[in-house]
């Protein structure tokens, strides 16, 4: 069984910083195997694709609207991949989700997701 556990999400002023984790577990899942993403979803509206990295973690591309803000990064020893929101704005407000699978924007890409982590920008 695959888990994955995103922490670090909660309320902060705009202009403000969050750096999320996603921490991935299961006896037959081999972390540096997948490539893994962030997405995330705002009330309403459909989940969205934010950053992606593949599995040496030499290879990121973000959606544009989060391009020099946030920054995505994983460390394949601690089984753990990360996301440094940096400038935040309350558009950014929705609950963030990780996931694991192909190097890719489409949530058809991910096999394995985590419950999410609310991200809440106040203006």
């Amino acid at each position: 069984q695959v888990q994955l556990v995103e922490s670090g999400g909660g309320l902060v002023q705009a202009g403000g910083s969050l750096r999320l984790s996603c921490a991935a577990s299961g006896r037959t899942f081999t972390f540096s195997w997948y490539a893994m993403g962030w997405f995330r979803q705002a009330p309403g509206k459909e989940r969205e694709f934010v950053a992606t990295i593949n599995t040496s973690g030499r290879m990121t591309y973000y959606t544009d609207i989060v391009k020099g803000r946030f920054t995505i990064s994983r460390d394949n020893f601690k089984n753990t991949m990360y996301l440094q929101m940096n400038n935040l704005k309350p558009e950014d407000t929705a609950v963030y989700y990780c996931a694991a699978g192909q190097i890719a924007t489409m949530t058809e890409e991910y096999d394995y997701w985590g419950q999410g982590t609310q991200v809440t920008v106040s203006s």
